[in-house]
């Protein structure tokens, strides 16, 4: 059997860089040749089999047509004559078209390795047009190589910009949309992902929330960035740097989605941003079929993020309201998360990346002291219903007094 390692394996392994999964191409067999060796279909839409010990994938050969709009019109041929060559160039990008044999022997028809030396996405061939979804791959991979100084080749920018200009990615779902966002959240440089869309003007049709921010200006005193939109990618990208969660990384970046709204008149000034912004969050997370412990925690830092920052002004019943309202007093809560989220947010400005958030410290012992509260005189009162819950509420309130009063003392 003919076997090639190909892909992400090869790649990532030339980098020097750990190799989660391998992926083989195999030539000159048939679907039923791999059955006959042992290997477990699984391909739905083109041949693609496990391998009986290790259950690395191992895909025929093929080519691919297009037939249709979209990334599902595609037409795929699988035979025992398709050349390696065929395969590697119907792949999206040089450095993804490299081939390894199983002792090391490099193929390399379309100069993936040069790329790789010069740090470059570079397209292979034309074809890559026909895929929309690539423009999220490219991006995706921006987000995990940037850091490493990769760029996007000029004229595969200029490609990617004609397929939005053509309506290309007019046919992306929302699910692969959300898929390929999940993945690049969780990669080391999140910030890359929207940069790379909104240079190829993709941004505005795919992300157009996210898109509406930049150019709208804010106060300097507070955000020497000024621009909205770039205070959002300085969040996701101080989010990063707190906290491997994509929940935390998602909340940071669409906190401010509430300020592409406010008008022009009001400008730098945001009155009201954080709830005017929530019913464009909303419908931006049904639309793209977020999860909803994504959803409700981005809905609460939109929200409260104001408050969070302003700990040491608020009164103890505000911050009580704040915590009843962020779920901080069940068991299980995301309180922590919501904190990171609100820290990102005050470092996600230019000259405030290193200043420290002791309002996160502030809240966190509120919301300690609130929960040690002793509820047994109530429970077993007179009192009923709304009363009791009335009753534990105020205790809660004096316990935050007590305990933001015993802070400013020490």
């Amino acid at each position: 059997m003919e076997i090639y390692l190909v892909g992400g394996a090869v790649r990532d392994k030339l980098l020097g860089l750990p190799v989660m999964e391998k992926d083989w191409v195999v030539l000159g067999e048939t679907p039923e040749s791999m059955v006959k060796h042992g290997f477990r279909p699984v391909g739905k839409d083109f041949p693609v089999f496990l391998h009986p010990q290790s259950h690395d994938e191992y895909a025929l050969a093929r080519t691919e047509r297009k037939t249709a709009p979209g990334y599902k019109g595609f037409a795929v041929h699988a035979s025992p004559d398709v050349t390696l060559e065929q395969d590697l160039i119907r792949r999206d990008l040089t450095i993804n078209a490299i081939a390894m044999t199983p002792q090391g022997q490099l193929i390399d028809p379309y100069g993936g390795q040069r790329d790789l030396e010069n740090r470059i996405f570079r397209h292979i061939s034309p074809a890559f047009a026909e895929d929309p979804v690539r423009i999220l791959r490219v991006a995706r991979f921006a987000a995990r190589y940037r850091h490493l100084g990769f760029t996007l080749a000029e004229e595969t920018r200029e490609l990617m910009q004609s397929m939005v200009a053509a309506g290309e990615v007019d046919y992306l779902v929302p699910e692969r949309v959300w898929a390929e966002l999940f993945k690049a959240l969780k990669e080391q440089m999140p910030s890359a992902f929207f940069y790379t869309l909104k240079d190829c003007t993709a941004l505005e049709k795919i992300f157009p929330e996210i898109n509406r921010l930049f150019g709208v200006p804010q106060p300097e005193k507070y955000h020497p960035e000024i621009d909205t939109g770039l205070h959002s990618m300085l969040c996701l990208e101080q989010s990063a740097l707190l906290s491997p969660s994509p929940e935390v990384r998602f909340a940071a970046l669409v906190h401010d989605l509430g300020k592409g709204l406010s008008p022009k008149q009001h400008w730098p000034h945001h009155y009201g941003h954080e709830t005017s912004g929530l019913p464009i969050l909303d419908k931006m997370c049904d639309r793209l079929r977020v999860p909803n412990s994504f959803k409700s925690l981005a809905l609460q830092v939109m929200q409260y993020h104001t408050h969070c920052h302003r700990a040491f002004e608020l009164r103890a019943s505000t911050i009580a309201d704040m915590l009843a309202a962020l779920g901080a007093y069940k068991q299980t809560n995301k309180l922590p998360e919501f904190l990171l989220a609100c820290e990102a947010d005050a470092k996600g400005r230019t000259g405030f990346e290193h200043v420290s958030y002791p309002q996160a410290e502030m809240i966190k012992l509120a919301a300690k002291s609130a929960a040690s509260i002793d509820t047994s005189a109530i429970l077993y009162s007179e009192l009923q219903g709304a009363e009791i819950g009335e009753a534990i509420h105020r205790l809660r309130i004096k316990a935050i007094a007590d305990a933001i009063n015993t802070h400013k003392q020490l």
